[in-house]
């Protein structure tokens, strides 16, 4: 039995002005950008509170050595890859969006 939740699978509520799950599709078929961060791979499907200081390091060092302005395409491209941001650099990624 397959319990995996495809994108097909979400049903437009009508209460927005461009549906979510036309967003959703959209993103989907665009090609995945990579920020020189392929070794993050590794963690696709690690929870964000089940990463070593180590490799929570790992993920800073991509985030700070990004342009300020392409750091929510890069939270967007570890989305679409399946990998989540660890907690411990959440607010340290969002901070550096509103500069």
């Amino acid at each position: 039995m397959n319990n995996k939740t495809t994108i097909e699978d979400f049903v437009c509520c009508g209460q927005h002005a461009v549906c979510e799950k036309e967003l959703l599709m959209k993103a989907a078929a665009e090609p995945i950008e990579y920020f020189d961060d392929e070794e993050l791979d590794r963690f696709r499907g690690r929870a964000a509170d089940a990463y070593t200081p180590a490799e929570e390091e790992e993920f800073r060092e991509v985030l700070y050595t990004t342009l300020k302005r392409e750091v929510g395409d890069w939270l967007r491209s570890l989305q679409l890859r399946g990998i989540e941001l660890p907690e411990g650099i959440r607010d340290e990624a969002l901070m550096l969006m509103d500069e």
